[in-house]
């Protein structure tokens, strides 16, 4: 199997946390999709000859386009790589682009799954992010999709927001299991350079969360969604049973993929590659013939170390075996080693041949994670 990314690059604004590579020249907009689907297509023989079994288009605000553009991507991605076999398509939207129309429109194209930025239900706080949404209209989008027949929705939070309290946490949580939603991600705020959140952090006009503090919240995310039924699947996702983001965990397992846009990633197991960021180069590349791209070859020690950082993220964890017939023994031996004191400390366990984080190894996972990855 293999999979397929899409990065559609428009904002009509910015968020204040975020680096992600974006841009809100929305005129650019036609350009950028022929862009798009010239990629798709020079690039048809990058993955294995392995059906695609899922397709995410993400952002940006992918929810900035409209039908003839879904439309196009579409017939490229089926003529190109074919749709028969893709079980999972996801959509990345905001909740103010969710109107009845467009909520019914998206209903009649091959999405099957939808993803919603929500990040808090705290209108002050959306308000400071300069997100474009307020707590009604996440839920008021919620109920659209629903309405139309969309019954495989997944949520984002952000917890560890300037002024987040145990109260507002605790209330963030309730409400997004009061939407009944599939799957929820949850992920911790960073600061991160060149956003216009962490000059407020270094000018002191916002506070960060203290350690005790994101310890805690976590542990009121993991234990408030477990009660909730959900399964805590990768670190930092969740879902009802069976209804885990298939095209994540292809990222998590290995699978080949291709991304095609600025700054969008592919994999094919012994490679990476990686576009231009910048979204007019990367345009202004495809309509040369030239696209603008970097790669780099994954030595069996770098492979090995992925290996290490993404399974040990997830509900599966490690499987020795597999790390002595893709690795060789001596990278299985070091595993070994140096999982030993996390497994006498109880931050891992051993079981059915997986080496797997405890709840108290899940607070502590990057270093872990860290410890256990090969420096030659």
């Amino acid at each position: 199997m293999s999979a397929i990314y899409l990065h559609i690059p428009f904002c009509k604004t910015r968020c204040i946390y975020c680096d992600f590579c974006s841009t809100t020249r929305t005129e650019l907009k036609e350009r950028y999709v022929d862009a798009l689907c010239r990629e798709l297509e020079t690039r048809r023989d990058y993955l294995p000859h392995e059906p695609v079994r899922t397709v995410y288009l993400g952002g940006g605000t992918p929810s900035l386009l409209d039908e003839g553009d879904f439309r196009r991507i579409f017939q490229t991605l089926d003529t190109t790589y074919g749709l028969q076999a893709a079980e999972e398509i996801t959509l990345e939207v905001n909740p103010d682009d969710i109107s009845d129309d467009y909520a019914g429109m998206l209903a009649g194209l091959p999405f099957n799954r939808v993803s919603m930025g929500i990040q808090t239900f705290d209108d002050a706080t959306l308000h400071l992010l300069n997100r474009r949404h307020t707590a009604r209209q996440a839920m008021e989008a919620v109920e659209r999709l629903r309405r139309v027949g969309f019954g495989n929705l997944s949520i984002d939070l952000i917890y560890g927001l300037p002024g987040e309290t145990d109260e507002r946490w605790r209330r963030d949580l309730e409400q997004a299991i009061a939407l009944d939603v599939e799957h929820i991600s949850a992920y911790h705020l960073t600061y991160e350079e060149d956003t216009p959140l962490y000059r407020m952090l270094q000018a002191h006009r916002v506070n960060e969360v203290d350690e005790d503090s994101s310890l805690r919240f976590f542990g009121t995310l993991i234990d408030t969604l477990t009660a909730a039924g959900y399964v805590h699947y990768e670190i930092s996702n969740f879902c009802k049973p069976g209804r885990h983001s298939r095209h994540n965990s292809s990222y998590w397992q290995g699978i080949p993929y291709l991304g095609c846009g600025p700054s969008a990633h592919s994999f094919d197991t012994r490679s990476r590659q990686w576009n231009e960021a910048d979204p007019e180069k990367y345009i202004a590349g495809m309509e040369q013939g030239k696209r603008p791209f970097y790669t780099e070859q994954l030595d069996n020690d770098t492979r090995y170390n992925e290996y290490v950082m993404t399974r040990l993220r997830t509900r599966q964890g490690i499987d020795m075996d597999e790390v002595a017939r893709l690795f060789g023994h001596a990278l299985y031996r070091y595993l070994q080693q140096n999982a030993a004191p996390h497994l006498q400390a109880n931050l891992l366990r051993e079981a059915d041949g997986h080496l797997r984080l405890t709840r108290q190894g899940i607070f502590v996972s990057d270093g872990i994670i860290s410890d256990l990855m090969y420096v030659g």
